[in-house]
């Protein structure tokens, strides 16, 4: 364990120095501590030195005795840098950390190279809501919200199959310091972006989780557009800390954000384990359990075949995103006139982030290289779909 005085405080730190020319500086989310990242920095450790650190009155740092406010905060991550003599890092913050980023990139921007900001918003929450939760916390103590707070990080179907993680993440909230909980919800309360971040010039990644109830995905992509030089990306069944849920999915994007396309190696999961993860992300859980309910023994092999190839092995590379991946796949099958493919993979929309005009834009394309009669088809079949919310 490793610590440092920084603007008076004891903060708590993890610096993995590798004296590459890139340094990764992660700030985490209220009520955790530097641990939710040990999935994502085991992935990213070979792309550059790791530095990050608990937050004031989070984990095992000094529990601040003054309000905070978001520049405070700020300036901890300022005072590492050049405690560690690190020039510029590339910024990843989650929830609050992402606030924190985008403080940053406003005030120093000299200091980041690129700024990923994780299921994050300029604003998030409102002053009721805030001040009812700092209220419960300081008269019944932490325990009192960790239910609520754990149906908001992750959604129903993990936290029903991880039952043993679950129980871990329930102390990591639980045994974070009521006071440092409070200060940074007033840090967080108190802090609007919104009409700051037009000045963001900053290459940019933001994520979103389509089932993160804390920051919805529409919030998520409301601050994408509004940074100018920025880009969205959604996890489809990712709640509130994806680097938790999915670390390799994060580490994928933020390895093509750096330009670094390598292929991330899923060291806890077969091929075939992986693809079906993919698979599950993209189609969703009904659609493959249905399809693996109808498998026989005739079918096993080829569905195998499928799981660990098209999407073990394609379409978990990190080269392109889900969404980017999908355009292409509805583009493909439109030209080679593949209809029930074809509707399935545009029903997978809702999962891969990809939107109808972006649909719309992939079939015009495509009527001018594949023919107007397979596009003509396709409209057709888009039409059906979109017109029908409950497919």
């Amino acid at each position: 364990m490793e610590f440092i005085r920084i603007n008076g405080r004891s903060l708590h730190y993890d610096y993995q120095n590798t004296s590459s020319a890139r340094t990764f500086v992660f700030v985490n989310s209220l009520g955790t501590d530097f641990r939710i990242w040990d999935g994502v920095v085991n992935i990213l450790k070979p792309y550059g030195s790791i530095l990050r650190f608990d937050k004031p009155g989070h984990g095992l740092s000094e529990v601040p005795q003054s309000p905070c406010s978001i520049s405070d905060y700020a300036a901890d991550v300022v005072g590492l840098l050049d405690a560690f003599q690190i020039d510029t890092c590339v910024f990843v913050g989650l929830s609050i950390g992402g606030i924190i980023g985008q403080r940053l990139a406003i005030s120093h921007p000299e200091r980041i190279e690129k700024l990923v900001l994780s299921n994050t918003a300029p604003k998030i929450g409102t002053a009721n809501g805030w001040n009812d939760r700092i209220a419960t916390v300081q008269q019944q103590g932490m325990t009192a919200i960790s239910d609520g707070v754990l149906q908001r990080w992750f959604p129903t179907v993990f936290r029903e199959t991880h039952p043993i993680e679950l129980a871990g993440y329930r102390r990591i909230i639980e045994q974070t310091a009521p006071v440092g909980y409070v200060r940074a919800c007033d840090a967080i309360r108190d802090e609007d972006l919104t009409a700051l971040i037009p000045q963001i010039t900053l290459p940019t990644l933001c994520i979103g989780g389509s089932d993160d109830l804390a920051t919805p995905p529409e919030l998520v992509e409301a601050m994408a557009n509004a940074i100018p030089n920025a880009r969205y990306e959604l996890i489809a069944g990712a709640g509130h800390i994806p680097c938790v849920q999915m670390p390799e999915t994060v580490a994928s994007l933020i390895l093509d954000f750096i330009g670094e396309h390598a292929s991330v190696a899923h060291s806890d999961s077969t091929l075939y384990e992986q693809g079906m993860k993919t698979r599950r992300a993209v189609l969703g859980n009904a659609h493959v359990d249905r399809a693996e309910a109808a498998k026989t023994e005739f079918d096993a092999d080829f569905q195998q075949y499928i799981t660990e190839t098209a999407w073990g092995s394609i379409w978990s590379r990190p080269g392109l995103t889900h969404r980017e991946r999908s355009l292409i796949t509805i583009a493909l099958l439109a030209a080679l006139g593949h209809e029930e493919e074809l509707a399935m993979h545009i029903r997978a929309t809702r999962n891969t982030g990809a939107s109808p005009d972006d649909v719309k834009e992939t079939l015009l394309h495509t009527a001018i290289y594949a023919g107007v009669p397979v596009t003509n088809g396709a409209m057709k079949i888009a039409k059906a779909i979109y017109s029908d919310n409950t497919n």
